[in-house]
């Protein structure tokens, strides 16, 4: 396959199709009806290896679609914009911090953090302003944070083991 926009295309909707699977497959429950998963270490990686765009749509699609498909559609609308912005940020920081920090490891820790830290409150202010649980809402960020813990390092070793394929520039590369 040649064309590089078809290329993009079908990463994509790989990482879409990853992100969504990552975050049915293991499903803890969270005392706020949320479940802890592993999805946001696709969401970082569609980031990473997509760029801003289409990690936006690959992680805010692939995201939605596995709250629409375990029955939590009262999420979905939040879940497209809160993953979509975690990739898009993770695509933006990237760059910047490889740059700041001249350690392209550390960057990446750094970036998934900061990513995880808009997960959690981005989660908290969707339930507590939008769907109306005011400061109630509070009781699913300790739940949050753990997953984000999770998927910081799941997302940084897999970008490792990534780094060595064709399929994602090596960290250095990234500098």
């Amino acid at each position: 396959m040649k064309n590089p926009k078809l290329q993009k295309l079908v990463r994509a909707a790989l990482l879409a199709a990853l992100c969504c699977v990552a975050t049915m497959v293991i499903q803890i429950p969270s005392p706020m009806h949320g479940y802890v998963n592993l999805g946001d270490c696709f969401v970082l990686l569609a980031g990473w290896m997509l760029g801003p765009a289409w990690g936006f749509f690959a992680a805010g699609i692939g995201s939605a679609l596995a709250d629409a498909l375990t029955g939590y559609f009262h999420y979905v609308p939040g879940t497209f914009v809160i993953k979509g912005l975690m990739a898009l940020l993770a695509a933006l920081l990237l760059p910047l911090l490889n740059k700041a920090l001249r350690h392209a490891l550390s960057a990446r820790i750094v970036s998934s953090v900061v990513c995880e830290g808009v997960m959690a409150a981005g989660y908290f202010g969707y339930a507590s302003l939008l769907l109306g649980k005011g400061l109630a809402a509070a009781a699913s960020v300790p739940g949050n944070l753990i997953q984000g813990a999770f998927a910081v390092a799941a997302a940084v070793m897999v970008s490792l083991a990534l780094s060595k394929t064709p399929l994602m520039p090596t960290l250095e590369d990234s500098r």
